[in-house]
């Protein structure tokens, strides 16, 4: 389920980024804003396929940013399956608030 939820929002963003008449004219241009979680997320991904790699990565979460005067951490949920089965992986990276020089990656896998 979460997996179509994935996929249908990527074809709608792909849809009205791309939406036009038969004449040509482009009737509606939706901005790609890019998220402020975007690289910390991309790195979530690569530091997963490092650590899972006979694994594919199903899901994708930003559960949320916790923000500290001196460090603050992004929070990511990757669904992954590898054999047959899948599982979790909860993904906390630690960086300096204001210089967002990366400290920490922590994994923690879950049934949920």
């Amino acid at each position: 389920m979460k997996w179509i939820r994935l996929v249908s929002t990527v074809l709608c963003l792909m849809f009205l980024t791309n939406l036009t008449i038969d004449d040509g004219t482009q009737v509606l241009h939706a901005q790609q804003e890019i998220p402020s979680y975007a690289k910390w997320g991309s790195l979530a991904v690569r530091k997963t396929k490092e650590r899972y790699p006979d694994a594919a990565i199903v899901d994708y979460l930003h559960i949320g940013k916790e923000y500290g005067t001196k460090i603050s951490t992004e929070k990511f949920k990757l669904w992954l399956r590898q054999d047959g089965k899948e599982f979790g992986v909860f993904i906390d990276i630690q960086f300096e608030t204001d210089s967002e020089k990366l400290l920490d990656i922590k994994f923690r896998e879950t049934n949920r």
